[in-house]
């Protein structure tokens, strides 16, 4: 199968961002294995667990020859409802998303190439995906440590599928961020930190990880956040379209993000009246339900909904 009719199924299947990398050994595991040193990762002891296997994609798929990198956009405006839900997590679980879509990108590669092995990852195996997606193309490394695309910002996804089938490697994505520190200047908690050059995202500091990961530990510096954090993305200039880039922020119109879950369109004093039932039925099939009732009551009793934080809707033209 050519590169080009393989994109062209990817982007039949509804995404947005295509790109090929090899599957040689991660470049970044060295200062993967520092981040987990200094104890960045908090109480995720699962990702020291998994460190090693993140060496390489071989431990995930033997054989393995290429990584096909794929991006799903997913922006959508502010839509003032408070406390605040991270857009990614508005419409249905993107897990299911990519997997499912994947699983038929798959199957149809596999008709004509019956040989081949497969291995689908979306952000839950031990690989390094950024690193993969950034050798593809799909974006280079911000401060924040998010992909970004000098054309078309940081609002997207990523999921992998790893293959036996050798295939021509993308150009890795250039650019940088310069002098600007729009996302560490606006981070309301100071999670992103300079360590030795290179930054680096303090998982303990981060909204994100405190609302998700941690909602035990989250306290005031939440602000009006519920589930996740999106700070550093709105607040960034390649993410705010201008006349040389009109692509930027482009609102989704994949349905199955643009349709919200009941519980993103709450405010908080119907959030407070929520039974456990009432927590589990709305929450099928949305990111939402990793959070787990108990911390949702938590982080709700944290966020104060009059206290937001720093962003910007429109930005100088790049």
């Amino acid at each position: 199968m050519g590169v080009d009719e393989l994109e062209a199924k990817v982007r039949a299947l509804g995404f947005t961002r295509f790109g090929i990398a090899d599957a040689t050994p991660a470049e970044s595991i060295d200062a993967y294995r520092s981040w987990l040193d200094r104890g960045y990762h908090g109480s995720m002891d699962y990702l020291r667990r998994h460190a090693e296997l993140k060496t390489s994609p071989e431990s995930l798929l033997p054989g393995v020859r290429s990584v096909i990198a794929v991006g799903l956009d997913y922006y959508q405006p502010d839509d003032g409802v408070r406390p605040r839900v991270a857009r990614y997590a508005w419409g249905r679980d993107y897990h299911r998303i990519f997997r499912r879509r994947l699983s038929r990108l798959v199957r149809e590669i596999s008709s004509s190439e019956p040989d081949a092995r497969f291995r689908i990852t979306v952000d839950s195996a031990p690989i390094l995906e950024r690193e993969y997606a950034h050798r593809a193309g799909l974006g280079w490394f911000g401060k924040n440590t998010m992909l970004i695309d000098s054309r078309r910002g940081s609002w997207f996804l990523i999921g992998l599928v790893l293959t036996t089938l050798e295939l021509p490697a993308s150009t890795r994505s250039l650019g940088g961020c310069g002098i600007c520190t729009s996302c560490i200047d606006a981070c309301p908690t100071g999670a992103i930190v300079n360590v030795e050059g290179a930054w680096q995202v303090d998982a303990r500091q981060c909204i994100s990880y405190l609302t998700i990961e941690a909602p035990q530990e989250a306290d005031s510096r939440i602000g009006d956040w519920l589930f996740g954090c999106d700070v550093c993305q709105e607040v960034c200039p390649f993410n705010h379209p201008g006349p040389r880039q009109p692509d930027r922020a482009t609102p989704t119109q994949d349905p199955d993000l643009v349709t919200k879950s009941a519980l993103v369109q709450m405010d908080r004093n119907a959030l407070s009246r929520l039974s456990l039932a009432e927590w589990d039925a709305t929450t099928i099939g949305s990111p939402l339900r990793r959070q787990g009732y108990d911390g949702f009551r938590q982080v709700l009793a944290s966020a104060d909904t009059e206290r937001t934080h720093p962003s910007r809707d429109t930005a100088p033209d790049g």
